[in-house]
Formats: structure tokens, sequence, C-alpha cells
């Protein structure tokens, strides 16, 4: 991608074009949030994680909250609130955030894609922060929507 820059000049950019992508925040109980760990084949190491996905065809952010919850977790959300979007890496990828709130939980059955391998945590929030501090948590979709959110409580 390439852009002309006020002194007349063309700049050449590389840029990774993301169709987007869901986080979900899923609170099992008012204390408790569900994390997963999942393999990262980009860094060869299990991550601790939000559920997350890619916003599929120009899918409605929402529906493609409701799919990942189900496929990564097995938890249905009866009510999903939109907390925020934000941009992972805009120097070089475009990909936006969707960061979703899910509440009033009901288990099922995971569906995981061919070749993921998750496994789900519940964990105390507390406990969430403190794996933050202590470097366990160390993806940045996860950071920040677990920071966001504890903002939010803290204010409550």
């Amino acid at each position: 991608m390439s852009r002309s820059l006020p002194n007349g000049t063309v700049h050449a950019h590389d840029v990774v074009l993301h169709p987007g992508a869901v986080i979900l925040l899923p609170m099992v109980s008012a204390r408790q949030v569900c994390l997963i760990r999942n393999f990262r084949v980009a860094v060869g190491e299990t991550l601790i994680e939000l559920p997350a996905g890619t916003i599929d065809n120009r899918e409605d952010p929402l529906e493609t909250a409701r799919r990942e919850l189900a496929e990564e977790t097995g938890y249905r959300a009866g009510k999903l609130e939109k907390l925020c979007e934000f941009f992972m890496s805009p120097g070089i990828l475009n990909e936006r955030m969707h960061v979703f709130l899910a509440t009033d939980l009901t288990s099922g059955a995971m569906a995981l894609e061919s070749g993921e391998e998750i496994q789900t945590e519940i964990v105390d929030w507390d406990d969430a922060l403190a794996m933050i501090d202590a470097g366990q948590i160390r993806d940045a979709k996860t950071l920040a929507a677990l920071m966001y959110y504890d903002r939010i409580r803290r204010r409550k």
C-alpha cells in the first residue's frame, strides 16, 4: 500500500488486511471469568487468553461473538454487550477488535475448528489480574480487554 506525503513523495507501506475479530469476556459469575489455554503456532506456545475469533464473510460482530463463544468455550450467552473496540497493531495491520461482555451463560459442548488446541479455565477475577502481574497472560487483546473491563468494574 502506498500514500502520498505532504511534500509530494510517495511512500510504500507493508500492510496486512484483516476482516476484523471479536474478543469475548465470558463472566461465569460476578467474580469468575472463563479464560482459555490456546496453542499459538506463530509463537510456538500455549497462551492464556480470552476466547476470540475472526469475523467471517462480513458477518455482524455480534454474530461472530455468539459463534466464537460457543465454539471455543461451549458457553452460550443470555446477554452480549459490546464494551469497546480497538486496533491490534495499526502500524502494520488494519484488524479491528470488537470486545463483548458475555453474561447469563449456559454451558454446552465446544465445537473447536480443525487444528485448534483449546482448554477452558474458570478463574476468579482477582486471580486473572494477578496472572497479568505475574506475566502469565501475555496476549495483547486479552490484556487490553481485562484491563478495560477492570476499570468498568472498579467504577461500579
